[in-house]
């Protein structure tokens, strides 16, 4: 069961985005639909934890604010990044099994493969690609794991060529 996409002038819902790992939630946090066309699904999230979060590359803390694109028939997320003055930190993308919208909670499994793109583009970084292959996916499901790294690969691809300003829909 899907949401139907929202209209113009309508009001839009709120959504719990409950992300899994390894079949148990890691975390699950409030956003605002923004949009959902069938295919691809835009929540509006704030920073979902106390404290700051120190990548060493980026850190994320309070007051950042995630528009968050997922898809029904690809194998990541993309989550643009701004900071609290609405300044461009970049893009923080996982590697997921396609989203599933159930109710009022969008379900997004983690595959442990990740990808960062600084807002200038000078960065982009392969992450988790160690956790990945630890992850045993691989042996338990060999076509989702190959599913996994080309979607790496394919915003790996994106983020050299111009990155996440017009993502596909």
């Amino acid at each position: 069961m899907s949401a139907k996409p929202a209209e113009p002038g309508e009001a839009l819902n709120d959504v719990d985005v409950v992300l899994l790992k390894a079949g148990r939630t890691k975390i699950r946090y409030p956003a605002r639909l923004l949009s959902d066309d069938g295919d691809r699904i835009a929540v509006h999230a704030s920073w979902a934890t106390d404290g700051v979060r120190d990548f060493g590359f980026v850190r994320f803390g309070p007051g950042d604010v995630f528009t968050e694109y997922y898809w029904r028939d690809r194998w990541y997320a993309v989550k643009e990044v701004r900071d609290a003055r609405g300044g461009l930190k970049g893009w923080y993308c996982d590697i997921t099994r396609p989203v599933v919208l159930l109710g009022g909670e969008l379900v997004v499994e983690d595959l442990d493969l990740d990808l960062w793109r600084s807002a200038d583009g000078t960065t982009v970084l392969r992450l988790d690609e160690h956790e990945f292959a630890q992850s045993g996916l691989a042996e338990s499901d060999p076509q989702a794991a190959a599913a996994a790294l080309a979607a790496l690969d394919e915003l790996e691809l994106l983020a050299r060529q111009g990155g996440f300003t017009t993502l596909p829909s």
